[in-house]
């Protein structure tokens, strides 16, 4: 069993920053894909950013040039520098790992951007 614990959420104004972490429990975790996901008010889950165990990433068009996804391993942490942030960035943002069939969700981080 993996448990996953998001922190760095907050309040920030327009253009500021703000960086993700989510400590995960459990072995072999650098063999997994990890990633972030989030959920505007009234609008489905959507992919943020993933890193896989090679560390290769995946960006969504909307958050490319100001988001930036990092692993460390050692520490079963994934983190997520988001930078530029905009209104349209508010949501609840979920850390998510995958290695096959088995996928795991954290509980959620409120991101609010607002002046």
């Amino acid at each position: 069993q993996v448990q996953l614990v998001e922190s760095g959420g907050g309040l920030v104004q327009p253009g500021g920053s703000l960086r993700l972490s989510c400590a995960a429990s459990g072995s072999l975790l650098r063999t997994y894909v990890m990633g972030w996901y989030r959920q505007a008010p009234g609008k489905q889950r959507e992919l943020v950013a993933t890193i896989t165990s090679g560390d290769s990433t995946n960006y969504a068009d909307s958050v490319k040039g100001r988001f930036t996804i990092s692993r460390d391993n050692a520490k079963n942490t994934v983190y997520l520098q988001m930078n530029t942030l905009k209104p349209e960035d508010t949501a609840v943002y979920y850390c998510r790992v995958a290695r096959g069939m088995l996928i795991y969700w954290g509980q959620g981080t409120q991101v609010t951007v607002s002046s």
